[in-house]
């Protein structure tokens, strides 16, 4: 390809990474997004689930150059905390000493990533854009310039959709004979609470865990943030009993947080402001096939894989579209049509494998987390990996702390499953699973993998 352009639609995340990891190719760079800049704005908050930062991210923080910004403000944390609704506290670490995922705020790494790519001289920031269009036989798009309704077209050999769960990058390729394209709605939705700073400044609450109060069909959860607060969300089904349908006045809602979460009320005086204030939204889950078309267009992050937020993997699935991605790019010599067919070759079966990950995840926090028969599984898995090393790592450590591909973390989940079922079968089990049944089990398991 002579001409080294390309348009990218959409200045969330993803996007502002892809464009800094392009711009250092030299690519001249139009980056669209419908929002207003929020360099100027500021982020706007109240539909926001803090990010999980785990190794895939950091990873394309480094490259992006950008790490040592953002590093000093995100918060480890070590573990699950699980809330009873008495109000007892039980700590689950997420893997071995020395390991976490880290909270980061959604806004803050955004207007970040944004301040890098606009001080590259070849990246265009255009805001307050809506992409109306996309010609994918030109590779044209029609953008409208949404205070003045004002339209322009654009044409550039690269066109990139980093534009979210509802692209428009995305619904012009659906009209291509062929497109396979699926959305799933959770009976849930989530809503943005807050916890505040403690007087003084301070944590209310143990700032290096996930706060999680699981309530079987619903629950809370909270992350720290690097100014002492939380940021809560509420899961809730839409409809029926218990439901955000049911809770249609303020005292409704104290009820309820007196019912379920008598704890966490205790530390939310802004909780009907919050409730009252911030909207209802949905959870989404889209599958898509091919990401690409032709060599010259290319869906990124949630416009390709939108998935729930209960792996935390969302961020760091999109953030390591675009560090394969460059290494393709790198492999291939920038020939696109090869680097997008083996992104799509490679990639696409990831993305459904984080999607089911994600789903089975929410059952695990919402409800399993605070079972005895799943802490002593997750015991006994603990006990393996210790005794066994990487021959048995828990697919929560491929997913957050490796660069394992996703398809083999589920893989693994399943193959683990299976085993873990047969050793919670053995008689006694739960008062000692240091013994010889365990073992035999464990190398018939890793035999038959072979």
């Amino acid at each position: 390809m002579k001409e080294k352009r390309a348009v990218i639609v959409g200045a969330g995340l993803v996007g502002s990474l892809w464009a800094i990891l392009l711009a250092k190719r030299g690519y001249e760079i139009d980056l669209y997004e419908r929002r207003s800049d929020m360099r100027q704005h500021g982020y706007s908050g109240g539909r926001s689930i803090n990010l999980a930062m785990s190794r895939r991210g950091w990873t394309a923080l480094e490259r992006a150059g950008i790490r040592p910004v953002i590093e000093p403000h995100a918060l480890p944390m070590k573990g699950r905390m699980i809330h009873s609704p008495e109000g007892d506290l039980a700590f689950q670490p997420y893997g071995k000493e020395g390991q976490a995922i880290y909270s980061v705020s959604r806004g803050g790494l955004n207007l970040e990533l944004l301040k890098v790519a606009g001080s590259y001289p070849n990246v265009r920031l255009h805001f307050d854009q809506i992409c109306r269009k996309v010609d994918v036989d030109s590779n044209t798009l029609t953008f409208e310039h949404e205070p003045s309704g004002e339209r322009h077209t654009i044409q550039a050999p690269l066109i990139f959709g980093t534009d979210g769960a509802f692209s428009a990058v995305r619904n012009s390729l659906m009209k291509i004979p062929r497109f396979d394209y699926s959305q799933q709605y959770l009976t849930h939705a989530y809503k943005e609470l807050s916890i505040p700073p403690a007087a003084g400044g301070g944590f209310l609450m143990d700032k290096n865990a996930l706060h999680i109060w699981p309530r079987h069909q619903f629950m809370l959860i909270a992350l720290p943030n690097a100014d002492g607060s939380f940021t809560c969300t509420l899961f809730l089904a839409f409809e029926g009993d218990p439901s955000f349908a049911q809770l249609q006045t303020d005292r409704d809602v104290e009820a309820f947080f007196e019912r379920y979460f008598p704890d966490a009320l205790s530390l939310m005086p802004t909780l009907l402001d919050d409730f009252n204030g911030n909207p209802t939204s949905s959870l989404v889950t889209v599958r898509c096939h091919p990401w690409q078309y032709d060599g010259r267009i290319l869906l990124l992050g949630d416009a390709a894989h939108a998935i729930v937020p209960f792996y935390g993997q969302g961020m760091n699935a999109g953030f390591e579209d675009c560090t394969i991605l460059d290494d393709l790019a790198t492999e291939y010599g920038e020939d696109w049509d090869s680097v997008f067919t083996a992104f799509n070759r490679a990639r696409v079966k990831d993305g459904n494998a984080i999607a089911d990950l994600a789903l089975r995840n929410f059952i695990e926090m919402r409800d399993l987390v605070a079972d005895p028969m799943f802490l002593l599984r997750k015991k006994i898995a603990a006990h393996l990996h210790e005794k066994h090393g990487e021959a048995f790592l828990p697919s929560y450590s491929m997913v957050s702390f490796s660069d394992t591909p996703y398809s083999v973390a589920l893989q693994a989940a399943d193959d683990q499953d299976r085993l873990l079922d047969q050793i919670l079968q053995i008689e006694g089990i739960s008062e000692r699973w240091e013994r010889p049944e365990v073992d035999e089990l464990y190398e018939k398991w890793k035999n038959s993998r072979r």
